[in-house]
């Protein structure tokens, strides 16, 4: 017989929940989201199944990683949706915080992500000291790819992730390479801070044209959409010309900036830089990891590509 999907949306249930089963001998994974799932986050969610006997999906949209005039206020929902497609995977708890921050004079507690008005990371700053006001950061880590054009980006993810921990209590974490910085940066979190959790991270899931799925991909227009595979073709590309000998990192990202641009797409940022500590290298010889950033539209993209020189 189908089973319902209990949502836990009291933060003291929801540690009270995870304790319970954890004393009763269970395992419990986590797969944080921000909702509007697709087959990248149900892959997240099989992998979890894997590891443990309960899988927790927490669905949050975290107002302290949006700057102004990013897209916290459009970014896109469906949660009867998304308890549909959980529960069809055998997912039999949610936890759907209404709020996970302090506001200055507890303005909009417990009302729902709806009452935020301003959207974004302003929303959490007072003048009257009431507010919310500790931040983690993983300081190094946080700087280059994403965090150059989005500064408090990694701020608010950390942050979010460390409370969701203290929350759920989960022996694994399960996140996404498509968000490679953000997936190396919370391991290092967990290591500096001494987290009981193993974190697993999953390789990028596609769609059939090989453009990597992602909740933003429902604001691309068809022809954004098609000019956007480019990013991952001149992935490909790099993939073949280092499998060819090349090395060069100042040549292989600047085939991927020149495909990207002449597609249409607007460059944040495309870096080859070294998969454990996200620094720049000049020469591929260490596992290395090419990351891009760019705009299609209004829509910024991401995508990335592990890599590593041939050993002959």
């Amino acid at each position: 017989m189908e089973q319902d999907i209990e949502v836990i949306r009291d933060k003291n249930s929801m540690r009270n929940w995870s304790r319970t089963k954890r004393a009763q001998g269970e395992k419990i994974c986590l797969v944080p989201t921000m909702g509007y799932l697709h087959r990248g986050h149900l892959a997240l969610v099989e992998e979890a199944k894997k590891r443990a006997t309960r899988v927790v999906v927490s669905i949050y949209i975290n107002p302290a990683q949006f700057a102004v005039g990013e897209d916290f206020s459009t970014y896109p929902s469906n949660f009867e949706g998304d308890l549909d497609k959980l529960k069809d995977l055998g997912v039999d708890t949610v936890f759907v915080p209404s709020d996970l921050y302090v506001r200055e004079d507890n303005a909009g507690a417990g009302k729902g992500q709806d009452n935020i008005a301003s959207g974004c990371i302003s929303c959490l700053e007072g003048k009257s000291g009431n507010g919310h006001e500790t931040w983690i950061r993983v300081e190094k880590m946080e700087k280059p790819l994403c965090g150059k054009s989005r500064p408090i980006f990694f701020r608010g993810v950390a942050t979010v992730v460390a409370k969701l921990f203290n929350i759920v209590e989960p022996d694994f974490a399960v996140f996404g390479k498509k968000d490679y910085q953000q997936c190396r940066l919370i391991c290092r979190m967990v290591r500096d801070l001494d987290f009981a959790v193993e974190i697993v991270g999953c390789g990028i899931v596609r769609d059939s044209d090989g453009l990597a799925l992602s909740s933003r991909n429902v604001h691309l227009s068809p022809k954004e959409r098609q000019e956007a595979l480019s990013i991952c073709r001149s992935l490909n590309q790099v993939k073949d010309a280092v499998c060819n000998g090349q090395i060069s990192t100042g040549i292989l990202q600047h085939s991927v900036l020149e495909a990207v641009r002449n597609a249409g797409g607007k460059i944040d940022y495309v870096e080859i830089v070294d998969q454990e500590t996200l620094q720049h290298v000049d020469r591929i010889d260490l596992p290395v990891v090419l990351c891009v950033a760019a705009w299609f539209g209004g829509v910024r993209l991401i995508d990335n590509i592990e890599l590593q020189a041939p050993t002959s």
